[in-house]
């Protein structure tokens, strides 16, 4: 169990829903990106439950000056605006230290100087597991994995099953920047802040077995997970700030809402587009059904379609 700064407002004795959308401010939001705050934002009204926004900005490479403020503006102008203050990632590194502290105490993480050159795409063949070899130095810090297999029940993908030592290895926690690697920052916050169900995109679904390792391992309560399908091009492509996808165009609110409430498989009014934004979401809320969301997308985005 991690310290009690970290589990002071463990989940497990909430009872109230509580979701979030956490967006990376390397850019605007897109189409893609939009469908995911809208779904967790209706999943967590339709459950009369709180929607809050975290800013995961920990990864300062590709952080974008002022994205974070055009995210909210554009969070904003389509009336999702989530219940108290937003979370940025960067306010919470004394967390995270505690998080790999009470991982190293418990000897469950080492020291790894394997760099990405070294390993290619393979999977990590434990190089470093039993200590560093002769002349290399520490860069990154990994996660001992078992050979047990995470099983998730998925509330849109249906069962993910993943052996971690045969399909993932031993998985870096600490990246040889210095920057607390992903998966452990949201298991820490998503506990934090007593996040009940996780509603993302399906891209992080392949990562999910290894945050609930981490929870098992820091002693933190798993959340529902409910993945979405992926806003793709006609080539199959996800769209992505990398892949040209447009940013959302923040003068035509209803036209966009109703464009993501479609992808989601809700079927919305037509009369919805001659509606006010505020509601277009009290239709959303009220007709919300997580089980019409389809598992792969049934709708082909253009990357330019900023709607």
């Amino acid at each position: 169990m991690i310290s009690a700064s970290l589990d002071a407002r463990h989940p497990g004795r909430i009872s109230v829903y509580c979701g979030r959308f956490a967006p990376s401010p390397s850019g605007p939001l897109h189409f893609g990106s939009l469908v995911t705050a809208l779904a967790s934002y209706l999943q967590a009204r339709s459950r009369g439950g709180r929607w809050l926004v975290r800013m995961e900005d920990l990864d300062t490479p590709r952080n974008q000056p002022g994205a974070a403020t055009t995210i909210l503006r554009q969070l904003d102008s389509l009336g999702l605006r989530p219940d108290g203050a937003v979370l940025a990632q960067s306010t919470r590194l004394r967390a995270y230290r505690e998080a790999l502290a009470a991982l190293a105490a418990r000897h469950l993480t080492f020291p790894c100087g394997c760099s990405r050159q070294d390993l290619g795409e393979a999977i990590y063949p434990g190089t470093c597991r039993n200590g560093l070899a002769p002349g290399r130095q520490a860069r990154a810090v990994r996660v001992r994995v078992s050979g047990e297999t995470i099983v998730l029940q998925d509330e849109i993908q249906g069962e993910f099953r993943q052996h971690l030592s045969r399909e993932v290895g031993d998985f870096v926690v600490r990246r040889a920047d210095n920057i607390v690697a992903y998966h452990l920052a949201v298991v820490v916050d998503d506990a934090w802040q007593g996040i009940t169900e996780v509603v993302r995109g399906a891209d992080l679904l392949d990562s999910t077995p290894r945050q609930i390792y981490l929870q098992r391992l820091l002693g933190l309560p798993t959340p529902r997970y409910a993945h979405l399908p992926i806003a793709a091009d006609a080539q199959g492509q996800k769209l992505s700030k990398q892949t040209g996808a447009r940013a959302i165009a923040e003068g035509g609110p209803v036209r966009t809402l109703h464009a993501c409430l479609e992808y989601l498989g809700q079927r919305p009014d037509p009369r919805l587009q001659r509606a006010m934004p505020s509601e277009v979401l009290e239709w959303g809320v009220a007709h919300w059904d997580l089980s019409k969301v389809p598992r792969r997308a049934t709708i082909i985005v253009q990357p330019d379609q900023g709607l």
